[in-house]
């Protein structure tokens, strides 16, 4: 293996493949990174058995290709000495089979390598007719959802973002019991059979940081695996095993008090009365409607308390007291982009309801929060 690339389409090719190196790996060749090298371009490779991220850099886009080959480069340093190469061109050469050298003109690195031998086959399937979604819509949902997945291993399918197609309808959800995010896409193209899957919130967040613009995404659903394939990037995450739960019947449908305010004039109360409770657990504030008023107030005992009163659009008679965790609703704040929000409620003990007056595609849930 002999060739010279330009830093730059390395660096941005390793950045993205880097993210499918764990920490946690117990097989020591999936620490490295496979570089493979044909007469048709480099493939760069990295896979923790649950995520594998590939990307294809083109001839086009090699400086020079003198000799063919594969190794495993160990990725504790490569992206590290590719970032802080002083030369915009960049020379590997393969010397002792394993053994990697690189340089410039001005320095040289030379690494021990991993034997390809004992790098695992891992299969990149594609199908003939892949569900294909814009990228920044991709990123959107991604972002509109995520946040509220589970941190808790003890119901690991809470861990992921539930992924539903019907005919040309997408739904994702995410949940940790507590509050739910949900985001409703229509497809360009229905779906000949329906899709229901969960696919781990770790592996999505990382694709999400991976999408940059609004070039096409092509999902490849297959049984124990998906793989989302984006400009020169294969990306493919296991499956969760197990059953999402049924979260339709716990979104209301019904409503005795809907309220419409800004949302910025709402999130700042918010996060104000926010700072007496942030070293508590569940960062508790208390909202109180009456008479087109909204009250919003937190109280610590060894702190002290604090109430905001805002204005807001609802019917005269509504009337609720209701408690919640400050930092749930900021999160769920934070994913409408309208100036306009809808709360709906019914009591204290019913869910919370946030969406955006003019985009009924996302709901935001939150559990209120029993306070005594």
């Amino acid at each position: 293996m002999k060739f010279t690339i330009e830093k730059g389409i390395l660096l941005e090719n390793l950045t993205n493949v880097i993210k499918g190196v764990s920490t946690k790996n117990v097989i020591p060749v999936l620490n490295g990174i496979k570089f493979d090298l044909t007469e048709k371009g480099l493939t760069l490779l990295a896979s923790d058995s649950e995520l594998t991220i590939e990307t294809f850099i083109d001839k086009e886009s090699i400086e020079k290709i003198e000799e063919t080959g594969t190794i495993i480069i160990n990725s504790k340093y490569i992206l590290d000495i590719i970032r802080k190469m002083p030369s915009d061109l960049i020379n590997f050469e393969l010397v002792d089979n394993l053994k990697i050298k690189i340089y410039s003109d001005f320095n040289q690195y030379d690494l021990n390598c991993l034997d390809p031998s004992d790098y695992p086959n891992i299969k990149l399937s594609l199908h003939k007719e892949p569900i294909v979604i814009n990228g920044d819509l991709l990123k959107s949902i991604i972002n509109q959802t995520s946040f509220a997945i589970s941190n808790q291993e003890l119901r690991p399918i809470l861990t992921g973002i539930n992924f539903k197609i019907t005919g040309d309808l997408l739904e994702c959800i995410a949940t940790d019991s507590y509050r739910l995010a949900k985001k409703n896409v229509k497809l360009s193209t229905p779906v000949q059979n329906d899709i229901n899957i969960v696919v781990p919130g770790k592996n999505i967040i990382e694709l999400e940081r991976i999408i940059v613009d609004d070039d096409p995404v092509s999902i490849h659903v297959f049984n124990n695996r998906v793989l989302f394939e984006y400009k020169n990037i294969k990306f493919q995450s296991n499956i969760l095993s197990g059953t999402y739960p049924n979260t339709s019947n716990l979104i209301p449908t019904e409503f005795e008090i809907i309220i419409q305010l800004k949302r910025n004039d709402f999130g700042g109360a918010v996060d104000r009365a926010a700072l007496l409770t942030q070293g508590k657990d569940k960062n508790i504030i208390k909202m109180k409607v009456d008479h087109k008023q909204m009250v919003i107030n937190s109280y610590a005992s060894e702190i002290g308390k604090t109430e905001e009163v805002l204005t807001i659009d609802t019917d005269e008679k509504a009337s609720i007291e209701i408690s919640f965790s400050a930092k749930f609703m900021l999160e769920a704040l934070k994913t409408i982009h309208d100036d306009d929000i809808v709360i709906l409620a019914n009591n204290d003990v019913k869910p919370l309801i946030i969406k955006s007056l003019s985009d009924e595609s996302l709901i935001q849930l939150i559990l209120p929060i029993k306070t005594f």
